[in-house]
């Protein structure tokens, strides 16, 4: 199983695991070949990818759109539990991923699209005060769910 309904039972998964937890987050709401990047880099960075991904409440409040999100979070999950280099996906009700990533047992490795500054993202400081690292991913390609829609749009 890949998809996870809450901590505790992820938890079980991850201390049974050896060797590098990687998390990385978002909506993922239409996959992409950027999102498809980004979670091989995070993946590549160790030995396991835990993949936070928001809830559709959440989505909503993070003003991508009023259309937003697409799919719905149980379609979301169930494309990204297809992508072989995704171990485990949870997803998460808040804004940001920080609960998430308190509640988890360990994170060794944060991975976050390089759009954004590391104080700018939520739940790295309490990566790195257990000893992990953060890497910023940078996009190769000019992709974004919100161009993309944009792009259908006008068709």
């Amino acid at each position: 199983m890949k998809i996870y309904k809450n901590a505790a039972e992820l938890n079980k998964q991850l201390s049974r695991r050896a060797g590098t937890i990687v998390f990385t987050n978002g909506v993922f709401d239409i996959l992409h070949p950027g999102h498809i990047d980004l979670l091989e880099f995070a993946r590549q960075k160790g030995d396991a990818l835990v993949l936070g991904i928001n809830d559709d409440d959440s989505v909503k409040r993070l003003n991508k759109g009023e259309d937003r999100p697409v799919f719905p979070l149980s379609e979301r999950m169930e494309v990204l539990a297809a992508v072989e280099f995704v171990d485990f996906i949870i997803p998460f009700s808040q804004d940001t991923p920080l609960e998430l990533i308190r509640s988890l047992s360990r994170v060794d490795i944060m991975v976050k699209g390089g759009d954004y500054r590391p104080e700018e993202i939520a739940g790295r400081e309490e990566v790195e005060k257990g000893g992990g690292k953060l890497f910023l991913f940078e996009f190769k390609s000019d992709y974004s769910t919100s161009s993309l829609i944009k792009k259908v749009k006008t068709l």
